[in-house]
């Protein structure tokens, strides 16, 4: 099992995923794979930004920041 992850406020980060078309990118072009988990976040769940990702267990942990917006 995979320990939770935490923001600056203590506020528990969530676990998504993306396919494995983005995932190829991980280790061949970084750059890439930032830039598809980006897009891929922006258009599927705007107000979240992604802030870490997990290769071994495929999970990118997002935090939720549409609140933080005034």
């Amino acid at each position: 099992m995979i320990d939770p992850l935490y923001d600056e406020y203590g506020v528990p980060l969530c676990r998504s995923g993306v396919g494995e078309r983005i995932w190829a990118f991980y280790h061949s072009d970084p750059e890439q794979f930032r830039s598809e988990v980006k897009a891929y976040f922006a258009l599927g769940m705007p107000g979240w930004t992604v802030v870490k990702a997990n290769y071994e267990h495929r999970i990118i942990w997002l935090r939720d920041d549409r609140r933080r917006t005034v």
